[in-house]
């Protein structure tokens, strides 16, 4: 135990503390009227039940503090009152002998003072644990009570403990039973697989897994020898020491599960467990601490063979792992010791730095597989380490695991799970990729048409769990390599100047101001990784404020769904009148190819708005991750006719993942791409001033789902796409030509010094566009465009090629003179076509016009679409993290 916290305490407290810290005080002040006397007319009002003494107050609660010790041998109830602490290990019941059932109301909280204290239900007894999605039941630690954990606190307490009567194969004899569970909890075991231990509902175990005996810690829960009579669902472990859910034989059966930081196996099963599982999700410490395997699956350690063989089926679970590498690393699913299992609607994945998502090991598990009883179907599988296949003395393969899941009959996905945080987004294969488990193997299972935990609309964890929806709190001091400013938001105000030189992260909980130009690392020396966690916002102060990502540097910049990250200006914090050009905007330099490069091997081009150099000789170059994240008036003029754009991706390269991101209210491009190789998935890019997606210099990345709206109240705007070669060279190599598929480009009536327009190639570009729609109100500009000889030659060539579109449009072509006529290039290719009006084609910003579109899903980056255009109404992956969109 952590004694400094002992500081917090009040005075009542303080005894309680004292004996987690090595002390030997009794807590119970009462004890002398024995928690109150049940023939006094008037007991106290807060007088703890007879089968309890009081305890010492906790600081900042006026719940009594009732303490429970020893064995209950007869019915009780824990009600919601009082706050009941646990002394040593608390058992319901003898084995088989003195039953009783201890009943908790929902919104009860239980603790344990300290490690050694733990709650036991024995076999012939039952907990009667059913919390409600409003009011859930609470089994945690003194420490939490007190606010004294961390990121990485756990085993502050035993755990939860469930011996039952059902089978287990550690058992030769069924009837005559009794195998010692771990921790010294009692024995478990018997012949009835229907056994009922009770009722585990909206219940949360947080921060246990005490190690009570040398090498034998508690988990979060431990299930051995329970019976499908029992139920669980809607039930969180959190930070467990050891195992979330351990299972040691049985037949219980568990659904809606989520197993959080957990820092051995989440779910672990071994001993004949025979049970099933339905809604399981997984989610390894964000902070890289202690995690070890998502799954962990056994049939009996001392013999292989024995039976009942365990063969737990299991539907719709996600693991989420972490970067953790120490002496076990965060993994996915191992299957090992001769167990079976029937695995459906999986998603397994991770960051780069997690280990092997799916492996199998052990001769007797390796004879399960090759003889078919092993199933993974309908599931994903996206880890940068997917398998690890079990080898023989001499090296050789036993297995081939990515042959035996990429066999189409099991209609599974090794790539993109595309999840928003640990949801699917709308473009997810996990939706409507599912197995129907409920009609094809089994009716306890509910029926459902998706992969993974959660069907991307509705969030079962929501109301009821701890530490996944829970905002960020305050911080209290700004992180080290942040200055402490004065604040002008609800939030403490940490302010970045300068070079970044180390690497730093950018907490939940403050929100960062920018000083000027602010560079992660030096140009490739120095070199930096800048984190930002979700939900975090950063503003420039001022209009010379921007961030610049250097060469051989990082940005780690990952929100989510329901908490992207924010840029903006700090007009907008303040809640004043915003527009374009409040701040300077984000520039990233990389080591990629540019074509204004003769010898890339020794290419230093300056960037625009004296942001650094870029280039280089590094296609894969890695310049981090932008997903989840939204900037917002941006593209202030640094220089004279030098504007910087809300994203400047300068000689990126394909290694950096760019995803979700939105540029808003630029007052020059929204994204301008300036050579490299760089990807681009689900960008929104609304109310830019200039263009709306800018190329030039070489660039030759891939591009999927774009959705481009100009200001619908017809301010500045120019084009949906402006794509160059090189302006001073138009023939320069590598030639620029992007990929682009499905994007809807919307304009407006804007008519100054340049025009709502849709989409111009010139300056020798090229491109190879599939599945847009370019539309408008009528007064729009022309819609496509080709401008120079270059570019013209490349479209009448065939080198530029554009199918499967539709041009919704007032003025839909506009011809050079001797140019290629845009009009017969655009009709003359496959699947496009021309509509009267904007309202032809889209509804809103969603598609609405039934052209067939191009399946670019051979090259694995693009996915295959049953639609044209950015964005589909059931299908909406722009919902609940863009900004000023009015759908």
């Amino acid at each position: 135990m952590n004694c400094k916290f002992v500081a917090k305490l009040s005075a009542l407290t303080l005894a309680l503390a004292m004996a987690g810290c090595g002390g030997d005080i009794n807590i119970n002040e009462n004890s002398s009227n024995g928690g109150g006397n049940p023939s006094d007319p008037n007991p106290p009002a807060s007088a703890c039940p007879d089968f309890a003494t009081e305890g010492a107050a906790i600081a900042g609660s006026s719940k009594t503090v009732c303490e429970i010790s020893g064995t209950f041998s007869s019915d009780q109830t824990l009600t919601s009152d009082i706050l009941w602490a646990l002394n040593g290990k608390v058992t319901v019941g003898g084995d088989n002998t003195d039953s009783a059932t201890l009943s908790i109301q929902p919104g009860t909280t239980l603790f344990g003072k300290s490690g050694a204290d733990f709650l036991v239900v024995s076999r012939g007894s039952k907990l009667n644990a059913a919390g409600t999605a409003a009011a859930p039941i609470v089994m945690t630690s003194l420490q939490d009570m007190l606010g004294n954990v961390q990121a990485d606190s756990s085993g502050q307490w035993g755990g939860l403990v469930l011996l039952g009567n059902a089978v287990t194969n550690s058992c030769a004899d069924a009837d005559n039973c009794t195998v010692q569970a771990e921790g010294d909890a009692g024995p478990y075991g018997g012949n009835n697989p229907a056994d009922n231990s009770g009722v585990l509902q909206y219940l949360q175990v947080r921060y246990s897994g005490y190690e009570v005996l040398p090498d034998n810690e508690l988990n979060g829960i431990t299930f051995a020898g329970v019976g499908s009579g029992t139920t669980v669902d809607h039930v969180q472990v959190m930070h467990s020491s050891d195992d979330g859910i351990e299972l040691f034989g049985g037949s219980v059966n568990l659904r809606n599960i989520v197993l959080l930081n957990n820092e051995d196996d989440s779910l672990d099963w071994t001993d004949g467990w025979n049970g099933k599982a339905q809604f399981v999700f997984v989610q390894q410490n964000k902070g890289d601490f202690h995690a070890n395997r998502g799954i962990e699956g056994d049939n009996n350690k001392n013999d292989n063979g024995a039976e009942p063989i365990t063969r737990p089926v299991i539907s719709n679970m996600t693991i989420i792992g972490n970067n953790y590498d120490g002496d076990d690393d965060s993994e996915g699913v191992l299957l090992r010791e001769g167990t079976q299992a029937e695995l459906y609607n999986f998603i397994i994945t991770g960051p780069a730095g997690m280990g092997e998502c799916f492996e199998l090991n052990n001769d007797a598990t390796i004879a399960q597989y090759n003889a078919g009883e092993i199933i993974l179907r309908n599931s994903i599988i996206d880890c940068a380490e997917p398998f690890k296949d079990a080898k023989d003395a001499n090296d050789n393969n036993l297995t081939n695991l990515e042959t035996w899941f990429t066999d189409p009959a099991k209609e599974n996905v090794l790539g993109d799970a595309q999840l928003g945080g640990y949801t699917p987004a709308a473009t997810s294969p996990a939706i409507g990729g599912g197995y129907d488990v409920a009609n094809n193997v089994d009716s306890w299972f509910q029926t459902v048409n998706y992969i993974g935990a959660f069907d991307g609309t509705n969030d079962w964890t929501l109301g009821w769990t701890h530490g996944i929806h829970d905002e960020a709190p305050a911080l209290a001091n700004c992180p080290a390599g942040t200055t402490q400013v004065a604040s002008v938001s609800d939030k403490l105000n940490c302010q970045l100047s300068g070079e970044i030189s180390s690497n730093l992260t950018l907490l939940a909980g403050a929100d960062y101001v920018l000083d000027g130009k602010v560079a992660v690392g030096g140009d490739n020396s120095n070199s930096a990784t800048l984190t930002i966690e979700p939900g975090v916002r950063v503003f420039g102060k001022g209009t010379a404020d921007f961030l610049v990502v250097s060469r051989g540097s990082k940005i780690m910049a990952e929100g989510t769904a329901t908490a992207p990250i924010t840029f903006t200006s700090v007009q907008d914090v303040i809640g004043a009148q915003t527009g374009t050009g409040q701040w300077g905007g984000m520039v990233i330099l990389g080591n990629a190819p540019s074509n204004l490069c003769t010898d890339p091997n020794s290419c230093d081009i300056e960037a625009e708005g004296d942001a650094g150099l870029y280039g280089g000789n590094n296609p894969a170059d890695n310049s981090g991750v932008l997903k989840y994240v939204v900037i917002k008036h941006s593209g202030y003029e640094v220089l004279p006719d030098n504007e910087l754009n809300g994203l400047t991706l300068a000689g990126v390269g394909s290694g950096t993942t760019v995803d979700f991101l939105q540029v808003h209210q630029s007052s020059d491009d929204g994204v301008e791409v300036f050579g490299g190789n760089v990807n681009l998935r689900h960008l929104v890019l609304t109310g830019e001033e200039d263009d709306s997606l800018d190329w030039t210099d070489g660039w030759t990345g891939k591009v999927q789902y774009v959705l481009v709206k100009q200001d619908p109240a017809n301010g500045p705007a120019n084009r949906g796409i402006e794509g160059d070669n090189q302006k001073a060279d138009k023939s320069a190599t590598p030639l620029t030509q992007p990929t682009v598929a499905n994007m809807t480009i919307i304009g407006n009536t804007w008519d100054g010094d340049d025009d709502s327009e849709g989409v111009l190639l010139r300056e020798g570009t090229s491109a190879k566009l599939h599945n847009f729609i370019i539309t408008g109100p009528v007064g729009m500009g022309e819609c496509l465009e080709f401008n120079g000889a270059e570019s013209n030659a490349l479209a009448t060539d065939g080198t530029t090629v554009m199918t499967n579109s539709v041009i919704a449009c007032d003025e839909p072509f506009k011809n050079e003179t001797g140019g290629v006529d845009a009009q017969s290039w655009f009709l003359g290719q496959a699947g496009n076509s021309t509509a009267a009006a904007m309202a032809d084609v889209v509804n809103g910003i969603y598609t609405i016009d039934t052209t067939t579109p191009a399946d670019l899903s051979a090259d694995s980056f693009f996915d295959a679409t049953d639609y044209i255009g950015a964005v589909k109404a059931d299908a909406d992956w722009t919902a609940g993290w863009t900004f000023g969109l009015n759908n």
